[in-house]
């Protein structure tokens, strides 16, 4: 783990003690609750992991959101799985990154996960008509007539 990394994890683990679990394997791996992302994602891109690779979504017991964020400058991966609350709903983060845009729009369409503070949430592979949310354990694929 480089210098970078290392003064950010210091200050995540001071700042949210019990909020937050940190796992090292090849990438660093932070789990937090939704409702600390934005602070959390910030003080990555002021440390320096300035480009968000990806965003997704799983459904374990619950569903969460997963981002990969990377430093060039560090040549290093930093993880966040936040695990949303029941309302299915977590901070935006497209002001910060605006490639989040569309990547938010698919996770909402395919799992249902509300971005609050998103500028344009609405479908963008399903039809507005289509009923559901694809991804979800819970889906049912309608019979066909």
């Amino acid at each position: 783990m480089c210098k970078v990394s290392e003064k950010l994890i210091l200050q995540l683990k001071e700042t949210y003690e019990e909020n937050i679990e940190i796992k090292y394997n090849r990438i660093i791996a932070i789990y937090i609750a939704s409702s600390i992302l934005l602070d959390i994602v910030k003080r990555l891109k002021i440390s320096g992991f300035d480009f968000l690779v990806d965003i997704t979504a799983v459904e374990e017991e619950d569903l969460s959101c997963i981002y990969h964020f990377m430093s060039f400058e560090s040549n290093e991966l930093i993880m966040v799985k936040a695990k949303l609350n029941e309302k299915l709903q977590i901070d935006s983060i497209s002001e910060e990154w605006l490639s989040a845009d569309v990547q938010e729009r698919e996770i909402y369409d395919l799992f249902g996960i509300q971005f609050i503070g998103h500028p344009n949430m609405k479908r963008i592979l399903c039809p507005d008509s289509f009923i559901g949310h694809p991804l979800r354990k819970n889906f049912k694929i309608p019979e066909r007539r």
